[in-house]
């Protein structure tokens, strides 16, 4: 029997193989219960930007909201980070890797403030 995490890595893993068969820089995109990640990886498998609700500053602007990084607002803000962070890096152009996690909720939030933002996906 498949757990609930290995079937979501199963989904995950054809993402993974058409995004470095095209050889683009990933947004990858994690969450948990209680925080979301998103890292920005090469084709070559290095960290170029990273964001996530566990970063201080982040913290610090969610602190006095309910839920802190469990929600939408929270990945919203992650999105719009991480995009920031990519513009200064010099990167407009990514592949979107949801990791086997729905397009839906959190995880969409997170997407679309990083479009918004000015990443291109």
């Amino acid at each position: 029997m498949m757990d609930k995490k290995e079937s979501r890595l199963r989904r995950g893993r054809q993402t993974r193989a058409k995004i470095a068969e095209l050889k683009v820089n990933r947004l990858s995109v994690h969450r948990t219960n209680l925080h979301i990640y998103a890292n920005l990886i090469s084709p070559d498998a290095k960290i170029l930007v990273s964001a996530s609700t566990a970063e201080a500053e982040v913290r610090a602007e969610l602190a006095g909201k309910s839920g802190k990084g469990g929600n939408a607002a929270a990945a919203a803000l992650v999105g719009k980070r991480v995009a920031e962070k990519a513009l200064k890096a010099g990167i407009t152009e990514v592949a979107f890797d949801r990791s086997g996690f729905r397009y839906h909720g959190r995880v969409k939030a997170l997407a679309e403030a990083a479009r918004e933002a000015g990443l291109k996906f």
